[in-house]
């Protein structure tokens, strides 16, 4: 098989994925020729890992049957990028939204510049871009559409299509932090842009706090979003958008001790990325800026997200667990992680004015 000689060719020993880890020569024999009741094989898991071997993971999944049918392999790499011994995610629990212990994290607006919380969802009867077709991404839209435009109240907006929409709008939309790129060879190579624009959409509530990404890596991403650092807000608004769309007859794919499946394993359980673009120009700046935030369980993203730099001390810092606890724990660590940087931030600032004024003096 190509795919399989590229990842372990001598050549290749630049390759540190944990696909290569994984992927021992015993496994790839036993799983090499199976299927999935959609159709998924394991080439089509490790496509993109075989061809971009600097990744980190290096295999997304076909489907959500993947997930059993290549359990040897996918399971180890869950648990090792996730660092767990064992799969045993708790079932959902978004907490007490009438008693929330959060709110606004930067009441004077001076640091974060806006909060966002995002999930994955996807159908359990369809399978993931590396194996979709475009008359099934088209039927996911309409079924999506007819939930979508029956919200009500401050989620009630409309759905745009991206066959109908002008490049010149997309860019905006881009710009804004509203829309998916596409750009990324990784996510190229596991068929992710196959027959775009085609079924590929985004809706908006009217007041563009709450959208919906559609077909983009998974089937939908639901993001609630605004200026400013009032997580409580966001949170609330998210919850009550899950809460109308699983009242509704969509089924969405999950499996016991993984909670929600996703095209791509490091996005798991609760599938819940809450972040805040921050203002931390003094903190970002030292050298142990890194590790500070590992041990915050705080993941580091540039301005322009994932594999980019920040801007005059802005970065995006969210929760990097998202398996192994439920969703309103994964928004509470978030929530404590961002209080102590902000904390520090604003004691590095008030060393550095201690000391502009000494030598003033």
């Amino acid at each position: 098989m190509d795919l399989w000689e590229c990842l372990v060719n001598p050549s290749s020993e630049e390759c540190k994925s944990l696909l290569k880890k994984h992927l021992t020569p015993e496994r790839f024999e036993k799983l090499k020729e199976r299927e999935t009741k959609y159709g998924g094989t394991l080439a089509d898991c490790i496509r993109s890992g075989c061809k971009n071997l600097y990744c980190e993971v290096g295999i997304f999944t076909c489907d959500p049957h993947g997930y059993t049918i290549f359990a040897d392999v996918i399971d180890d790499v869950i648990k090792d990028y996730h660092k767990v011994d064992k799969l045993d995610h708790p079932e959902p629990d978004l907490g007490d939204l009438e008693n929330l212990t959060f709110g606004n994290l930067d009441p004077s607006g001076k640091y974060i510049v806006s909060t966002r919380i995002r999930v994955g969802r996807n159908y359990d009867n369809y399978g993931f871009p590396p194996i979709l077709t475009k008359d099934q991404r088209l039927a996911m839209e309409a079924t999506t559409k007819e939930v979508l435009l029956n919200f009500t109240g401050d989620l009630a907006g409309t759905y745009h299509s991206l066959e109908t929409m002008s490049q010149e709008e997309q860019q905006d939309l881009i710009q804004n932090h509203y829309m998916f790129r596409v750009e990324d060879s990784l996510l190229g190579a596991a068929s992710i842009f196959n027959d775009w624009p085609s079924g590929r959409g985004i809706f908006f509530n009217n007041d563009k706090t709450f959208l919906v990404w559609v077909n983009e890596e998974d089937h939908l991403r639901l993001i609630s979003m605004q200026k400013g650092g009032d997580l409580g807000a966001v949170y609330k608004r998210l919850c009550t958008a899950i809460k109308t769309i699983e009242g509704s007859d969509v089924q969405f794919a999950k499996r016991k001790g993984l909670g929600y499946l996703t095209f791509c394993p490091t996005n798991l359980g609760t599938t819940l990325r809450a972040s805040v673009l921050i203002k931390i120009p003094h903190l970002s700046a030292q050298p142990d800026f890194g590790k500070f935030c590992e041990n915050l369980h705080l993941q580091i993203r540039g301005f322009h997200g994932t594999r980019t730099k920040g801007v005059d001390g802005i970065y995006d810092l969210s929760n990097k667990r998202r398996l192994g606890l439920t969703e309103f724990h994964a928004v509470e660590e978030m929530r404590r992680g961002v209080e102590i940087c902000l904390t520090r931030e604003k004691e590095l600032e008030a060393a550095q004015k201690r000391k502009a004024q000494k030598r003033k003096a």
